[in-house]
């Protein structure tokens, strides 16, 4: 394990001393190739309105003016904003940039760091070490988490209350979507979860058994059912906002990009890619449709199991790439909301404080960040879950020769040991051959098949959801 834990030490080492010169998500952002809208000052709104310019409080003082009203202007005024490319000096009063930069960087690391472990274990085909890859996938995995509930935490801490409704009420509703999913037969979800429970009972079984503890056995089974659809419901709640998001953002960045197929293509395939991942494990629509393809009264086998579960993989990986692809129109579009809404504003009747102008338009653009995580948190999720899905479930890319699955056999139930036998180290090492014995058992990997199956799938059903509803909220019920 010495290879892997030097290249894991020397990416955490660049990942911190690179990041104030070279960062991923900075460049992503400060390219050049987004623009901002600046908020106009209180000069030009005066030059606009046909006003004189606002005196100073200096100048107000000795012309004896005490009262300061706030300056106002007409709704309709021919208002052209300015727009500048982002820099790096601009990121630095964005909401959260720090955070988003972070998590960004250690994804882009994360992802090198494993590539580098699969290649390791491709060519070397080390004997009873651990990949070091998996550990930051599952690092990744747990700060998509982390950032989901720091954007969640805003909406709960509105004033007006109808963001926190909306997240509540989209918990609720995953909660008794993800126990249907549960309840769905195999020959429908194939996640593998069943059997994968069924694998950890039968090893856990001899064990607990002498012990007279083989009643807990279901009881354990159903603690994790609920402990999963506890977590499904919170992601869906967390998935709500950067799936309405996705929608409106998606249908501005179609508008902005009328006349240029290739990128509509491109921003049609990015949005449709979480359903294509949602039906890569239904069973008739894709295992047994590949396995057993139809062709006049025979059926045809073009891929075999293994293969079928290499393309799965493939297929998840590059749309999640292609959706990468469109993170720059869509960040632009979200951008644009400043120019939309003064188009908006010019429409209405009577006169508003120059103020709530330069506030609405600055805030559009100090929330960049926040939109940047809305739109890359659940694409990296889904990525890093199928990683996690491809190593711990023993599946393989299809580029070397797959090494069989070993089965985790159940740990021998140790024997009681007598009050007068060995020093304390004997029983500190019975007890941990006890626990890394029972560990193996519970851990194996047609559970971890079926375990990150499930949440690969689940993630991208609920972005298929939410985008979903986000067109049909953006379309009918906003435009009314």
């Amino acid at each position: 394990m010495g290879v892997q834990v030097v290249v894991t030490l020397l990416a955490a080492s660049l990942m911190q001393k690179m990041a104030p010169h070279c960062s991923f998500a900075r460049w992503l952002l400060c390219n050049g190739s987004l623009y901002r809208y600046k908020h106009p000052s209180d000069e030009e709104l005066c030059a606009l309105a046909g006003k004189q310019r606002p005196k100073s409080r200096r100048d107000r003082r000795a012309s004896g003016v005490a009262e300061d009203k706030p300056l106002s202007v007409p709704r309709d005024i021919e208002l052209q904003l300015d727009t500048s490319p982002i820099t790096a000096v601009d990121a630095l009063v964005l909401r959260h940039f720090l955070e988003y930069q972070w998590f960004v960087d250690f994804s882009v690391y994360a992802g090198a760091v494993y590539a580098f472990s699969e290649g390791y274990f491709c060519l070397v085909s080390p004997a009873r070490e651990s990949n070091l890859g998996v550990l930051w996938c599952l690092l990744t995995v747990l700060f998509s988490v982390k950032v989901f509930c720091v954007v969640m935490r805003h909406y709960f801490r509105s004033e007006e209350g109808g963001e926190r409704s909306v997240c509540l009420t989209s918990a609720f509703f995953f909660l008794l979507l993800a126990m249907l999913a549960l309840v769905v037969r195999e020959d429908y979800l194939e996640f593998g979860l069943e059997a994968g429970l069924a694998g950890v009972s039968s090893n856990l079984e001899p064990i607990l058994k002498p012990r007279g503890w083989e009643w807990t056995l279901p009881l354990a089974r159903l603690a994790f059912k609920l402990g999963l659809v506890a977590l499904s419901s919170f992601l869906g709640a967390c998935l709500t906002f950067p799936g309405l998001r996705l929608a409106q953002t998606h249908l501005d960045a179609l508008s902005m990009a009328a006349g240029k197929p290739l990128t509509q293509l491109l921003l049609h395939v990015g949005f449709v890619a979480p359903v294509l991942v949602v039906l890569l494990w239904v069973r008739p629509l894709a295992r047994d449709f590949l396995l057993q393809a139809p062709l006049g009264k025979q059926t045809v086998q073009i891929l075999s199991d293994a293969a079928f579960d290499t393309l799965r993989l493939w297929a998840v990986v590059a749309l999640s790439l292609l959706r990468l692809l469109g993170t720059r129109h869509h960040l632009q579009a979200y951008l644009a909301l400043a120019e939309r809404w003064v188009r908006r504003m010019r429409r209405q009747a009577g006169r508003i404080p120059a103020r709530d102008i330069q506030r609405q338009i600055s805030r559009i653009y100090c929330y960049v960040s926040v939109v940047s995580l809305q739109y890359l948190g659940p694409v990296i999720l889904t990525l890093h879950c199928a990683l996690l899905l491809k190593t711990l479930g023993q599946h393989s890319w299809g580029l070397y020769p797959a090494v069989s699955p070993a089965v985790s056999p159940a740990a021998p139930a140790a024997p009681p040991r007598p009050e007068g036998g060995p020093g304390d180290a004997e029983d500190v090492q019975v007890v941990v051959q006890e626990i890394s014995g029972l560990l193996g058992c519970i851990f194996t990997p047609p559970f971890f098949r079926g375990l990150f199956s499930f949440l690969t799938w689940w993630v991208a059903a609920c972005q298929v959801i939410t985008s979903l509803f986000g067109l049909y909220f953006h379309q009918y019920l906003a435009a009314s």
